[in-house]
């Protein structure tokens, strides 16, 4: 794979700022985040053309998460590669041969190495990292954000319910890896969902998400932002909580069998003991009264669903 297949956007500013770093497909069966991208590219281009005053500060690097998967129109090729952004783990296998690496540990090493290049280049203050993902299931959008306050406070100006707490049900994701710790810089993850994998709005979503992104995190300028993106994201969002946070999750990576009920959808409001799947032990029932989060309904993948109660006071 030649590096610049993998980097879709990438632009530079003529004012000092953050290194924004926004993947795309780090599940390669979401291309809606790649194709946000791709529009955003052009958009950078076209702007200062027909905007004389547009300023940009900052950079800003689009990647492919997983480039290899995301050819083949599928979430994985070995394992789900935001799973393994685990920094012992990437310490370990660094080092080695590509002959030796499972493919979506290749994935890892490329895109760190473009990474890494761009901080060392550009010496950036601050470093923000956007995922965009979608999910299989229909349903409204929504913002994963880390304890961070700065995370939860772009989380906030997205227009979508931030839900608190997904990140401690799970383990390697591009959170978990790209923070202060590991990289040496101010770092603030998030992550934000547009709807389902193959909607074409789920694209709209992505666009407006990192349009308010850009501008929240001072890339730009707020009167250069039209007000459609957040028309956008707040239209999609009416009726949904502002801040939820995870109760349970079930967890089916060593399970031979699940398939989820017919139908569920993002936010829907369940209830105790009403069945939602069927899994190898027979009937899988809700623990308690709550809201259902990325209902399983793709082939591949290691949770089969995800519970939510909603916060009050915010």
């Amino acid at each position: 794979m030649r590096e610049n297949e993998r980097i879709i956007l990438d632009y530079n500013g003529d004012h000092p700022g953050p290194l924004l770093i926004v993947f795309g497909a780090m599940h390669g069966n979401e291309p809606a985040g790649v194709k946000a991208l791709e529009l955003m590219a052009k958009m950078l281009e076209v702007e200062p053309i027909t905007n004389p005053d547009f300023t940009f500060c900052g950079n800003m690097l689009g990647l492919i998460g997983n480039f290899r998967a995301y050819n083949e129109g599928k979430r994985y090729i070995n394992r789900d590669l935001n799973r393994q952004w685990i920094k012992a783990d990437i310490d370990q296998f660094k080092y080695d041969s590509y002959e030796s690496l499972t493919p979506e540990q290749v994935e890892i090493i490329e895109n760190l190495e473009i990474i890494e290049d761009y901080i060392l280049r550009l010496k950036p203050e601050k470093i923000i990292v956007l995922d965009l993902h979608t999910t299989s299931s229909k349903g409204g959008i929504f913002t994963i954000c880390t304890d961070d306050p700065e995370s939860i406070k772009i989380a906030v100006e997205l227009h979508a319910p931030v839900i608190k707490g997904l990140l401690s049900g799970l383990q390697g994701t591009s959170l978990h890896y790209f923070t202060t710790e590991n990289l040496g810089i101010p770092t603030v993850g998030l992550t934000f969902e547009s709807g389902q994998h193959d909607e074409a709005l789920s694209v709209n979503r992505a666009i407006a998400a990192l349009t308010n992104c850009m501008r929240t995190i001072g890339c730009v300028k707020a009167e250069h932002i039209e007000n459609q993106h957040d028309s956008i994201l707040i239209e999609y969002s009416r009726d949904l909580p502002k801040v939820a946070e995870l109760i349970y999750r079930k967890d089916i990576k060593d399970s031979p069998y699940f398939e989820m009920l017919p139908d569920y959808q993002n936010f829907q409001k369940v209830y105790k003991g009403e069945i939602v799947a069927k899994d190898s032990d027979g009937d899988v029932e809700i623990i308690e009264d709550s809201h259902i989060l990325m209902p399983l309904y793709q082939k591949q993948g290691e949770d089969g669903f995800f519970l939510i109660k909603s916060l009050v006071g915010y």
